[in-house]
C-alpha cells in the first residue's frame, strides 16, 4: 500500500502530516515509529494525522516519533493550521479540535498563529516551575543555555521524582537583556533535543513572567530551530487568551510504501 504523506516544519520542528479525512491511515505504533525514523522512514519529530470533525474545521491527533499517541504539540499545531490552509480544508482564519480542547488558527501570510489552552495553575519551585501548556512542562532558568547537557539532565529530571512513569518535557531558559529568552528543550516521546518545541516556548514565556525576569507579556523566543514569540492576557494569576507565533512551511510531499 502507497502512503501519500507531507512533511512540515515550524521552527525546525518537523512532521510527517497525513490527509486522513478518509480515515484510512492504519493506526500503529511500529508504522509511526518506522514513518518517523531517520534512517529508515520520512524522519520527523512526530506524526499528525488531519481527520474531519463534525462541529469544527477539522481534527487533529498527534503522534510522537516513538509511535504513541500523545500531549498537544504547539509547532504540530502551527504546522497543521499551514497544512488544513494548503489542502483548502479551512480559510485564514479556523478553528479545531486537539486532545487537548478546541483551538484557534489564523494565516497571516508567513506567520501562523495558534491559540493555545488558558493556563490556571502554575507551579512556581525555588529552582523550577512547571505547567501545562497542552502538554506538561518543568522549565529552569540559567545563566548559560549553550553551556546546559540538554539530553543528559533532562533525561534525568524527566523520568525522576516528581514525574517518574508520566514524564515532563524540560526546558531550560536564559533570560537576554531585551526581555527576549533563548530555550532549548529535552521531549519527551521524542527523548532527545529538539530544534523548537511550541508548547515549551509558552511555558517559557509565561514562567518568565511569573518570575518578573520580563515585564511584558508579548516575549520573543529563540530556540534553536527558529525564533518564535508568545503573547498573552494575565487575569489573576490565570493566563488566557494565549497564542504562539511563528512560521511554518511545507519542506516536502511524497509516497512511502507501509
Amino acid at each position: 500500500m502507497k502512503l501519500k504523506f507531507y512533511k512540515y516544519q515550524g521552527a525546525g520542528n518537523d512532521f510527517v502530516m497525513i490527509d486522513d479525512r478518509e480515515n484510512s491511515f492504519p493506526i500503529s505504533t511500529a508504522l509511526i515509529n518506522r514513518l518517523c525514523d531517520r534512517h529508515f522512514g520520512i524522519g520527523a519529530d512526530g506524526l499528525i494525522l488531519l481527520q474531519n470533525d463534525e462541529e469544527h474545521d477539522f481534527r487533529m491527533i498527534y503522534f510522537n516519533s516513538d509511535g504513541n499517541e500523545s500531549t498537544m504539540c504547539g509547532n504540530g499545531g502551527r504546522c497543521i493550521i499551514r497544512f488544513a490552509k494548503d489542502l483548502d480544508a479551512a480559510s485564514d482564519r479556523m478553528t479545531f479540535n486537539a486532545i487537548d480542547g478546541l483551538h484557534h488558527g489564523v494565516v497571516d501570510d508567513k506567520i501562523i498563529r495558534l491559540q493555545m489552552i488558558d493556563i490556571n495553575e502554575v507551579e512556581d519551585h525555588d529552582h523550577y516551575l512547571f505547567m501545562n501548556t497542552g502538554s506538561p512542562h518543568h522549565v529552569e532558568f540559567v545563566e548559560n543555555v549553550t553551556a546546559v547537557n540538554v539530553v543528559e539532565k533532562g533525561r534525568n529530571i524527566r523520568n525522576g521524582a516528581p514525574y517518574f512513569e508520566q514524564g515532563s518535557n524540560v526546558n531550560f531558559v536564559q533570560v537576554m537583556k531585551d526581555n527576549s529568552l533563548l530555550i532549548r528543550t529535552y521531549e519527551r516521546g521524542v527523548e532527545d533535543e529538539t530544534l523548537a518545541c511550541g508548547t515549551g516556548i509558552t511555558a517559557a514565556a509565561i514562567s518568565a513572567f511569573v518570575k518578573k525576569k520580563v515585564d511584558t507579556n508579548n516575549i520573543q523566543v529563540k530556540a534553536i530551530g527558529g525564533d518564535l514569540s508568545v503573547n498573552f492576557e494575565e487575569n489573576n494569576h490565570n493566563f488566557v487568551n494565549v497564542w504562539l507565533n511563528g512560521p511554518a512551511e511545507k519542506v516536502f510531499e511524497g509516497e512511502i510504501e507501509i
